[in-house]
């Protein structure tokens, strides 16, 4: 879903909110479904404190044109256990330092850094309603450069994984 006040993808997993919270902090556990269906996720790293670091790397499928590591990285802004992420997010190297998002065939108008906020609700009966909300992020441009990247249709596929991850007993 998208709308004015930026981009929002929402998920009920059925699974409670403390196992939801550790597959999104615990580098283990997001290494089995960082990324879109069909690429791994080799390499995690999590310093999850306020101003702590995260780099996390995909890698597509053998022979497609992404087949290589890329990274995401950004920067833990507020921390409410079980309940709330808010990072900064941005396209890196593996050291976590910040690229343009054209380095990574994306349109020249994608924002460069985004604040991103995950929430963590209960959904009843052991139940979780996971919400991944983007900002405005200021121009037209760049809001149909973030539509257009296909990141909505990422994030499920990744999300369908995580489904995977949380079924798992």
């Amino acid at each position: 879903m998208s709308d004015e006040n930026g981009i929002i993808i929402e998920r009920v997993f059925d699974a409670p909110r403390d196992a939801v919270w550790r597959a999104w902090t615990e580098p283990e556990l997001i290494r089995k479904w960082w990324g879109p269906e069909g690429f791994s996720s080799p390499r995690v790293n999590v310093d999850l404190k306020v101003g702590g670091k995260y780099v996390f790397a995909m890698h597509g499928p053998p022979g497609s044109e992404w087949d290589k590591d890329m990274y995401s990285a950004g920067v833990y802004k507020e921390i409410v256990p079980h309940t709330k992420l808010v990072v900064t997010d941005y396209f890196s190297d593996e050291k976590g330092e910040m690229k343009e998002p054209a380095e990574f065939g994306q349109d020249p108008d994608f924002p460069k850094v985004s604040t991103v906020t995950v929430l963590f609700e209960d959904a009843g009966k052991g139940k979780t309603k996971l919400t991944i909300r983007y900002p405005d992020p200021g121009t037209k441009k760049q809001k149909d450069a973030m539509i257009k990247s296909g990141m909505k249709e990422g994030w499920n596929s990744s999300l369908d994984k995580l489904k995977k991850v949380l079924e798992v007993k």
